[in-house]
């Protein structure tokens, strides 16, 4: 029989803490970046233009980050080293924000966020060929059925229109990128200089469109953009930080946890709910993106082992 030292009972106590705090704030938030999304719903559907939003909201957010690593005299870790390639993720992660903000204004949440989880299939073939990594065949099996769902989801008839979804198609290829991109970049670059420039470039973008489309801000529009700029920095905040205390594996499938948040949104505040074809096609796209993430972990567990 196997007799445990007070130091491995320490470590196990500690480990399970870490993985329980983890899942905890990435429960946090999801809950604040589905309720950013609720807010932007709200503000784009006929009261701000998406260009401004997303304009205004990489300003403050911009500030935000500036400010607060100033005020810890952190700001090399802003820096980057890679100056091109960084203002380049930014300006083409524009259309990420960009499609699925604008298709908001005419899907509905749970539609939109369902059809949205397909990035981790473009991120599994993205992957596969920019990263050149090993893709099994339980995975690419798991891909082609996850996008079987995707077609199902899309139910443009019960759920929205057809150009909301191949705007949220195409976010989630922009997400793909990013996803990669960021993976390649985390060679050189810091995770705090990656968010900064990918916000930078945001904006950026935004601004050239800005003389245009600009129309006058209500205070209440205003204390929405700011909300929204809220909920994403402590959101992404929560999210990132439970990555560095627990296993992607572990906290990846809690995602979709936000299919049941989006539900309550679409009901409590617009009166709709989604249609049995959407969630049809949504537990096949869970179930393909689980198994995904499983083999994934489970190719992982067995390079570093």
């Amino acid at each position: 029989m196997r007799r445990w030292n007070l130091a491995d009972q320490t470590k196990s106590n500690i480990t399970h803490s870490a993985s329980t705090f983890a899942i905890v704030l990435f429960m946090a938030g999801l809950i604040l970046m589905t309720a950013m999304d609720a807010a932007v719903k709200w503000l784009v559907e006929d009261r701000v233009h998406v260009i401004q939003l997303l304009f205004v909201r990489s300003v403050i957010i911009t500030a935000m980050l500036l400010i607060f690593y100033s005020s810890r005299r952190q700001l090399k870790q802003l820096k980057p080293v890679r100056f091109k390639a960084q203002c380049t993720r930014g300006l083409i992660g524009f259309m990420a924000p960009f499609g699925f903000f604008l298709a908001l204004k005419y899907l509905p949440l749970t539609a939109a966020n369902v059809v949205f989880f397909s990035n981790i299939f473009f991120i599994t073939l993205a992957s596969a060929i920019f990263l050149k990594e090993k893709v099994g065949v339980y995975r690419w099996s798991a891909v082609f059925v996850g996008y079987i769902g995707v077609f199902i989801a899309i139910d443009a008839t019960a759920d929205g229109e057809l150009f909301g979804y191949m705007l949220i198609l195409l976010s989630s290829v922009v997400y793909a990128f990013l996803f990669v991109s960021g993976r390649k970049l985390r060679a050189t670059e810091t995770s705090q200089s990656l968010v900064l420039f990918y916000n930078m470039g945001v904006g950026a973008i935004a601004f050239f469109w800005l003389p245009g489309i600009w129309q006058t801000l209500t205070m209440a529009d205003w204390l929405g953009i700011v909300m929204v700029s809220v909920l994403a920095v402590f959101g992404q905040y929560c999210m990132t930080h439970a990555f560095a205390l627990a296993d992607a594996s572990l906290l990846a499938p809690l995602n979709y946890t936000t299919i049941v948040l989006t539900v309550l949104f679409d009901w409590v505040l617009w009166h709709t709910l989604p249609s049995a074809q959407t969630l049809l096609g949504a537990t096949i796209i869970i179930v393909s993106s689980c198994v995904v993430i499983y083999r994934q972990h489970s190719v992982n567990t067995k390079s570093t082992s």
